[in-house]
This record gives C-alpha cells, structure tokens and sequence, in this order.
C-alpha cells in the first residue's frame, strides 16, 4: 500500500493510526501530535453560559457572545483574572435601558456617558451592552482569532466589531476592536475597553484580597491638579497617589472611587500581590489627538457609594451588592465618524507573575525590582533584579564600553511568564564593559526588547 500521499493529509492520518492501517506507532504518534491545533477554538459549557473557549499552552479564553460578547474569564497559569458576578452566572436577561445587570468580565462601552442629550450615552445593559453578538471562528492553529460582532444600535448610531486572537507559543492576548457608524449623520464618540478584575481571595468571593494594586504612569505634563482626576468619590483618598518615581497608584479599598488619568506611556497594570500575578494591559496614545475628558486610563474600585441627598445629608448606598472588583478602562481618542465609516482602537494584554510593587513596564515584562550590575574582581559582573517577562525565552546581556560600542553579548537565564525572574548571576563581558542591557529572546529568536539598561558600578561606587 502507497501510504505517502495519505501521509500528506493530517486528517487521514489519524484515521488510518486509529484504523490500524499505519503499524509504525512512532510514526502515528509523532504526526498526529502535528496535526493537533497548538491553539484551539471550541464550545464550552462555562456556569451554564452557552461559551466558547480559546486556548493554547498558556491561557484558557472564555467569551460569552450571547451576553454582549464579553471575555468572561481569563485564566493564566491557574489563575483568574476577572470578575464574574456569582448572582447572575449562567444567566441572561433582554437588553434594557432601565437597568444594568453586572455580568463581570471585559467588554466595549461608549464614552462620554451621561444622559443631558444624544452625545451621551446613557449606558445600562442596552443593546451594546447586552445585545447578543454574532460570533465566528477566524482561525484555530498557530494562531486563533474569534470576531464577536454587536447589533446594530439605533440610539447610538453604533455597531462594535471586536476580534480576539492568541497566538500558540505566547500568552499575549490581542484585541482589535471597531466601531461603525451605522446611520446618515456624523457621530462622535470614544470606544472604551472596560475589564472588571477580582479582587477578593481566588477561591473565596467573599473575602476581599488585600494586595490588589492598579498602576499607570501619571503624564509629567497633566491637565489634571493632582495630576489625576476624582471623577467620583471621596477627593481625599488615602487609597491614591502619584508616587515619586512617576507612577499613578490606586491600593483597591472597598470604597466606590473613579479616577481618570492622563497618561501618555500606553500601558496599565493591575497586580494582585497575594498570588504574585499581574496583567499588563497596552495601548497606542495618540498624542495629536483628543480624549474624553482628557483621559486615557480610568480605573473605578468598587464598593460603597456616598451620596447626598436634596438636604445635604449623606446617605451610604451600595452597602449589601456591592461585591469585590476593580475596573480598569482604556479609553480610545474621540471619533468623529461620518456615515458608513470605522474607528479602531487596538489593545494587547501581557499576563505574568510579579510581587505587590512594580517599578515599571517596557516591550519585555514588568519591572519588580531595579536591574544593578556590579564590577567584581577577575572582570566579572554581578547582575540583580527581578521581574515579570511577557514571553518564555532567554536573557540576553548586551554589553558596552564608555564610548557607546558594543562589546557582544552573553546569555543569562533561560525564563518564563509563568515564574517571576529573580535575578542572581555572575558574568564576564569581553572587552571593559561601562554599561549593558538586559534583553529578552524569545523561544523563536526574536529580540523582544530591553527589561531595563544600567551603567555598571564600579568598587568604589559602592
């Protein structure tokens, strides 16, 4: 029997090592593994949600496409990252403009909200936030992508368009994300991804995690006099600061709070420092263009509202359903859409491993600990830090002398995303090294860029 052109087709294959046809096993073996999606896209049964189900080696993907096309779930290395609202799991109810029902998970909404005129939406679970969407398998392999498709919103004049894909050997979660004006007159809005992050003990909802952190870089050049601004909330919150290396922090308390930052770095993070895990999320600002209120990034810890009643006096709402979550919002610049046209605003999220404080984000990873390099005697070098990498691969020193030029580089530590990088390594550079940078290679070979770049320390710096 001339097996060779069945061995072409994958699908055949399996049939005939099943069948017995094939009595080599290793063969069977080896090239049905081949034929298995490194990356998959399947249904799946998720608290009685009709879902589906994107994976690869690192992460599991739950979208629930009937309940407004939401990311549900995101789990990493058997970790949770999102909010899922235990009261309405498995559930579904009509989109309504009354009412909000607080799924959980990530989604689009529209800003600027409010409901003074039409160039405001008035939010609830209507259409866009609630509809059911259109969902469809784009590819499964090396790389899987889902494209989740809203109704069309009269009240808007907007129709979202989302993708979602993984490629197999990275955790990196990409969104691309569209929005279409869909009537005979010119729109303007900003699209805004809004994911609710847990923040109560994995495992136990009702106990509130006391090491949830939300960082972005506040803009050196801020609109804003505190250089955030409290959109909702106590104006004096201990919870809040800009701290001295330039970063915007939010401890989550249980206190109902919106703060609106202008940051220009294109990136956030919220960390979860009693599992030592941290999400990364990535955008593109737009400097030559204008945001809802000037900000970028928005992060809301839920809790307990204060409000004021028409006698001035305080009232506490919120007390007995307000569970344990923290958003975190990226906002689009505002669109100015006329008839038939799209707006994009693309996203990509990095999970990793990390400890409570970080001290920055690049291309690579987190940074947890700053990176030294210390001179010691025969030439050596002594390299500390830690940090949370973005791709498995290896570290990489690129060394120089004082004048800038390269003195060639040495591997470091092979590393993970699933394990944080805690840095202890001697080397010898070639040549007197002045400075060096620390890169990341990923499994591929692809320079992913520098973790950070320090001056080396001489003996009597110390």
């Amino acid at each position: 029997m001339n097996l060779q052109p069945l061995l072409r087709s994958p699908a055949r294959l399996i049939l005939l090592c099943l069948a017995g046809a094939i009595s080599s096993g290793a063969i069977c073996a080896q090239d049905t593994a081949q034929a298995k999606p490194a990356c998959r896209v399947e249904p799946a049964d998720y608290f009685g949600w009709s879902a589906q189900q994107i994976s690869n080696q690192w992460l599991r993907l739950i979208v629930v496409p009937q309940n407004g096309g939401r990311l549900m779930q995101v789990t990493f290395a058997g970790h949770d990252y999102l909010f899922v609202n235990p009261e309405l799991r498995g559930k579904y109810l009509p989109p309504t403009s009354a009412q909000w029902f607080n799924y959980g998970g990530d989604k689009l909404w529209l800003l600027p909200e409010g409901n003074q005129d039409e160039q405001h939406w008035v939010g609830n679970s209507d259409l866009l936030d609630d509809g059911p969407y259109t969902f469809k398998k784009l590819a499964e392999g090396q790389r899987c992508e889902i494209e989740l498709v809203s109704p069309a919103d009269p009240q808007t004049g907007i129709q979202f368009a989302r993708t979602i894909s993984l490629d197999a050997d990275s955790p990196r979660i990409q969104f691309r994300a569209k929005m279409k004006n869909i009537t005979g007159h010119t729109l303007e809005w900003s699209m805004q991804s809004v994911s609710q992050y847990s923040t109560s003990i994995q495992g136990s909802p009702a106990k509130r995690n006391p090491e949830i952190w939300g960082f972005t870089p506040a803009n050196p050049a801020s609109g804003y006099l505190l250089r955030y601004h409290v959109r909702f909330g106590p104006a004096e919150n201990p919870a809040v600061s800009v701290r001295d290396d330039g970063l915007f922090a939010v401890h989550y308390s249980h206190w109902a709070a919106e703060l609106w930052i202008d940051s220009v770095a294109g990136w956030l993070a919220v960390v979860d420092g009693t599992s030592r895990f941290a999400m990364v999320e990535k955008f593109q600002y737009e400097a030559n263009k204008s945001y809802p209120g000037r900000a970028s990034v928005i992060f809301w810890t839920n809790g307990p509202e204060l409000h004021f009643n028409n006698d001035g006096e305080a009232t506490l709402g919120g007390t007995k359903d307000s569970p344990y979550y923290m958003e975190a919002e990226l906002n689009s610049p505002m669109c100015r859409l006329n008839p038939g046209e799209e707006c994009r605003f693309d996203t990509d999220w990095f999970p990793t491993r990390t400890e409570s404080d970080i001290h920055g984000v690049t291309d690579a990873g987190i940074l947890v600990r700053a990176l030294r390099a210390t001179q010691l005697d025969a030439g050596k070098i002594r390299l500390t830090g830690s940090f949370g990498v973005f791709y498995a691969g290896r570290l990489v020193a690129h060394f120089y002398d004082e004048r800038g030029s390269p003195l060639g580089t040495a591997p470091v530590a092979d590393v993970s995303p699933t394990e944080l990088v805690d840095l202890k390594a001697d080397i010898a550079p070639a040549g007197k090294a002045a400075r060096f940078s620390l890169h990341l290679v990923d499994q591929n070979g692809v320079d992913r860029g520098a973790l950070q770049e320090v001056r080396i320390e001489m003996p009597n710096d110390r």
